[in-house]
Order: C-alpha cells, then structure tokens, then sequence
C-alpha cells in the first residue's frame, strides 16, 4: 500500500508546492517544517538530466533566521567559529553553527545583506529558537525572526542562460557566492550564484508569494529553449560532489573538525576585539579521533567496524 504524506500547518507549503506538484512531484520530505521536494522522474534520470541541462527548484524549505539590529553581527559570530569580521555585503560564507560544547547545530550560507542585517539561510533545525535564546540570554540589540523567504534555485550548466534571458545580462557579472539586488517586473529579489549542486546555478529569494509564482513561470517558459525540467537536490548529484546534507552526514553531536570543515574554524579570533564587553567561553574543539571521509568502490572484507555508513548511491 503506497505510503502518504499528511499535511496540515506544521508542514507548511512553499509558494511553489501548486506548481511542482503540476509538473509530476513524486516525493516529498519535510524540511523546517516545509514541505520539500526529493523526486520527480527517478534519482538517476534527475541527475542525468542535472548534469546535462537545467532544472527549476522548489527550496522554500530552505528558512532564513534574520538577524537585525546594533548586535546582529555580534550575535552571528558568536554562533559559528567562523570568522565574520571580514565579510562584505552582497557575501555569502558558508558557516558551520556550534553550541557551547562544539556540536554542529547547523551549517547555513551566511547572507550579509547591512553591516547591521544577516541571513542565515539554514539547514533542517530549529535556529530561530537557539539564536533567539542566545540574544535574550545576552542582552542582545538584535531582532530575530524567519522572514516568509522562499528561495527558488535555477541548477545546471544552463542556468545563466535561463537567467540572463529572465534577469537580463547584469545576472552573469554575480561572482560565485556572491549576491545582487536585481529587479523582476520592478519588485527588487536577492539573487545569489549558489546552490545545492556542483552544476553551477542561482538561488532567487522571492519574498512575496505572488511575485515567486509569476518569477517561476517566467523562468519555465525562458528555459523552453533549454531544456528546463522540474528537479531537486539529487543524492547522487551532491555525493559526487562531497556536499554534506546536515541531519545525514553530520549530525548534533558531530563538531565541526570531525566533519572536514577545519577552515571555516577560527577560534583564536575574539568574537569582536572593538567590543569591550566580555564575550562567552569559545567552545574546545577536537576530532576525537574520528572523522567523515568518503569511500569509493567495494567495502574491504573485514569483521571490525571502520565506522558508519551516513550516505550511498550508486550511479
């Protein structure tokens, strides 16, 4: 008996969900408490059509916990290891997020939108709650909050032509991991060179959902012409890329060092050597003798463990 998925406001809709749900979404998860979508055709037929053409995403799952205010950069250094003091606006920095004891809480693409304005565009965990505990128990002038952001990803070795014909030619001058205010019928988006591949492509924060729905549609009917489908994050995709999906391959209770990710770590640097007020205890941190690595071909004939098994595919 096929095995459904119960909806109800803890698992909310993207602006998006009406349209792929039109082209043929065959599988859902639920990501922040959204709905995502993980299969269209089959895994293998996504990732071949990923590599070779372009796909529209539906990654409204993927939240953004603003941070606003006096203390707002402050507060995002106080989270990740990092070291933020050098970002500039239209950035973004990959950054790993560790509690007081080094465990990975999650590992968002940093925005800094203002000197006093970020967004932590995360993974599948709760950091409104954590981050907003932090600003309270501290006594941070900062406001937090999850804007309703829903980004849409334009993935593939077509994408920036799919987006020129859509953004205009300003869209190819975006360095990769950085973003620029462009303008979609006079609404002005974020626009980043980033996402969830290794294919090349954008992500377009659409902040109204009328506005993402006519974005959508101008993209699908600009990507006629090359060979644009419906697609998702694709497991093969990502693990031939080394890509790391927080809650499979890392998980609470790993740190940062254990998961490869020593040069985002930078705990010699205060949190802000301009601020007089005492800062928390930087968490210690060490890979305690295990870490994650990648594995190709047969597993070797043997009793003893060599670890776990986190992700695999077979292409």
């Amino acid at each position: 008996m096929p095995v459904s998925l119960a909806t109800s406001r803890r698992t909310r809709r993207s602006f998006y969900s009406a349209r792929v749900e039109a082209l043929g979404v065959s599988a859902y998860t639920v990501y922040n408490h959204m709905l995502l979508p993980v299969a269209f055709r089959s895994l293998e037929e996504d990732y071949r059509h990923l590599v070779n053409h372009v796909q529209l995403w539906d990654v409204g799952g993927e939240r953004q916990v603003e941070l606003r205010g006096t203390d707002a950069a402050r507060l995002a250094q106080l989270m990740t290891p990092r070291d933020l003091g050098h970002a500039a606006i239209g950035q973004c920095l990959y950054a790993p997020l560790v509690d007081e004891g080094g465990f990975m809480v999650n590992d968002p693409v940093l925005l800094k939108l203002a000197e006093d304005r970020f967004w932590l565009s995360i993974a599948d965990s709760d950091v409104a709650l954590w981050a907003r505990g932090l600003a309270w128990g501290l006594g941070l002038d900062v406001a937090v909050r999850e804007p309703d952001v829903c980004p849409l990803a334009v993935q593939g070795p077509k994408a920036e032509e799919v987006m020129a014909a859509v953004f205009g030619e300003d869209v190819r001058a975006i360095r990769f991991f950085r973003f620029a205010w462009l303008e979609f019928r006079a609404h002005p988006l974020i626009v980043a060179r980033s996402g969830w591949s290794r294919q090349g492509g954008f992500e377009i924060y659409a902040d109204d959902p009328a506005v993402g729905l006519d974005l959508w549609d101008a993209l699908w009917q600009a990507g006629q012409a090359f060979e644009i489908g419906p697609g998702c994050p694709n497991l093969i995709e990502r693990i031939e890329g080394a890509l790391l999906s927080y809650g499979n391959d890392i998980l609470y209770g790993d740190n940062p060092l254990e998961c490869g990710l020593d040069k985002f770590c930078h705990l010699e640097r205060p949190v802000d050597p301009q601020d007089p007020r005492p800062a928390p205890r930087r968490p210690t941190l060490s890979a305690r003798g295990r870490a994650l690595a990648g594995a190709g071909g047969r597993a070797p004939d043997r009793r003893d463990p060599l670890g776990r098994l986190v992700a695999a595919a077979r292409g």
